[in-house]
């Protein structure tokens, strides 16, 4: 099959270009004009963008154990519609939580026969599986072996039971298990010293912003900064909402650790002042904060401080968002499918182009999960994941048209471009004109 374009994004420009594509695999990119003899299928994307797949590195699917929040079959279907050729799931709000080798084989045989676009996982670092004091329990470095693609923790309560946060003594025990074997951990950076209980109205936004200032967030960064200094280990700081933050990050980095972070969507679409009392939808931990934070947060993704975009898709039934309470709301944001046309929206009027996006939603997850040399580019030997999109296409979201389990979105009615026409899992066509064209065609990463 020939794949071929007059605006291929490829080794970091937009250029006219015909992709190779073989066994599921990219073996060559040549000239425009280039087609060879025994190609069997041509698609000519004309002047639509043709992009290297997104990778969505941070997505809570919640099954098996809380299905009736997302599945497999939903997420995958929001992710291939939004341009999302693999995902790495979240290791918490499933039952039983990723963090031993049984509950990780229990995920892998949910997800089986229900993925539409390649799936991976992260596991689980919480105090039952930490090493003691004495260095016994061996739960970590075994779930370490298995196949998992880094780890993730909590340094305050996550929402749920089944996954309790760290401490920074656990923290001194868990680091160097990963470093040795060069896995990365992802960190929720927010102190626990620092949030504090909701003491305003319920319904207020700014009362509920309040309860988690930029404070928590930027002492989290300097404690797991420090730790991961101290071990020599890959640390990864998720969902910064704060021009604090990406100070804590870029000062870090600067002192050498291995640091590197990420923010999402939301934070670069909304800032609190568009948010308004009684409007859960937009309730998530960190908090969507101001516009100066949002500018700082572009800011970063500029100078490569923040490397890369996830969604931190976090859906739960609407119920659960608690309409009008943010003290009792479910706090997170589902996005899977918007990401691409969220964050291309805001880039072109800050002047970024899809070579940008590339590097934030491609090539920067890739390289966390550790799919560099596989996913995340359009070159020979990379899986054939490619997407065509237009990136002048303007459109209203539709809640009821979107793929996700349940509809509740903050971007409802948002006017967004950029609309994902064709995606492209390992040469396998399976969304095009609006819908799912091939069942199943995912793999466990």
């Amino acid at each position: 099959m020939v794949v071929r374009g007059r605006r291929v994004v490829v080794d970091g420009a937009e250029r006219p270009a015909s992709v190779l594509i073989a066994g599921g695999r990219i073996t060559a990119v040549r000239a425009i004009d280039h087609l060879p003899a025994d190609a069997e299928e041509v698609v000519d994307a004309g002047d639509l963008v043709v992009s290297p797949g997104l990778v969505d590195s941070h997505v809570h699917v919640n099954e098996p154990g809380r299905t009736e929040w997302e599945g497999f079959d939903t997420a995958t279907r929001a992710a291939a519609a939004g341009g999302v050729t693999a995902i790495v799931d979240m290791p918490l709000n499933s039952v039983p939580a990723t963090t031993t080798i049984a509950a990780l084989e229990e995920k892998r045989r949910a997800a089986r026969g229900q993925c539409h676009v390649d799936v991976g996982f992260w596991g689980g670092v919480v105090p039952a599986n930490i090493p003691d004091a004495a260095g016994q329990s061996a739960a970590l470095e075994s779930l370490a072996d298995s196949g998992v693609r880094g780890f993730k923790c909590f340094l305050v309560p996550s929402g749920v039971d089944e996954f309790q946060p760290v401490d920074e003594q656990q923290l001194r025990r868990a680091l160097p298990v990963l470093a040795r074997r060069k896995l990365t951990l992802l960190v929720h950076a927010e102190s626990p010293d620092r949030i504090s209980t909701h003491a305003g109205r319920a319904g207020s936004y700014r009362d509920y912003l309040v309860t988690r200032p930029a404070a928590a967030e930027v002492d989290a960064i300097r404690l797991v900064a420090r730790l991961a200094g101290e071990a020599g280990a890959h640390v990864h700081i998720v969902h910064v909402s704060s021009a604090r933050g990406v100070e804590a990050i870029a000062d870090a980095q600067s002192d050498g650790v291995t640091i590197t972070a990420e923010t999402c969507p939301h934070f670069l679409t909304f800032a609190a002042a568009d948010i308004p009392d009684g409007a859960t939808e937009f309730k998530c931990a960190p908090p969507i904060r101001d516009d100066a934070d949002r500018e700082a947060l572009w800011d970063g993704l500029r100078s490569g401080t923040l490397g890369l975009v996830a969604s931190d898709h976090s859906p739960a039934p609407p119920a659960m968002k608690c309409a009008g309470d943010f003290v009792r709301a479910w706090g997170g944001i589902a996005s899977l499918e918007l990401g691409l046309a969220a964050v291309w929206t805001e880039a072109r009027v800050r002047g970024f182009s899809a070579v940008e996006i590339t590097r934030w939603m491609s090539e920067g997850p890739a390289a966390l999960a550790g799919l560099n040399g596989r996913k995340g580019r359009i070159a020979p030997g990379y899986d054939a994941d490619l997407i065509m999109w237009n990136p002048d296409d303007e459109f209203a979201v539709d809640p009821p048209a979107l793929q996700q389990r349940h509809k509740l979105t903050p971007y409802a009615a948002n006017r967004l471009r950029g609309a994902v026409r064709t995606t492209f899992v390992r040469g396998l066509r399976v969304w095009d004109a609006g819908s799912i064209v091939r069942l199943a065609a995912g793999e466990l990463l």
